[in-house]
């Protein structure tokens, strides 16, 4: 168990993390399967996992589908289709 720290956590000393970033992604048949980053195109190799999460319908709705991708240089990425503003993001981790 962590001990408390008896420090007043202060909303303004609060900050968002993994921050999604705008990716660019080219889909085929409504998958991912490039992701482009400035001049550069990275084919997509492997969707891991694929998921989807509906939240908030009852005040700002959040909808949107989440893909772990392996790309061609090995790396590793999750990006989500935000499926109410038809926009992509590249969530980090």
């Amino acid at each position: 168990m962590v001990p408390n720290p008896r420090a007043e956590t202060r909303a303004d000393q609060l900050r968002p993390l993994n921050h999604p970033r705008p990716a660019r992604i080219l889909t085929e048949q409504g998958r991912p399967a490039v992701v482009i980053e400035g001049q550069r195109r990275y084919r997509v190799t492997q969707v891991r996992d694929a998921w989807r999460i509906d939240d908030e319908w009852w005040r700002n709705p959040i909808s949107r589908r989440y893909y772990q991708l392996v790309l061609d240089n090995g790396s590793l990425r999750t990006v989500y289709h935000d499926l109410i503003t038809d926009t992509w993001y590249e969530q980090g981790y």
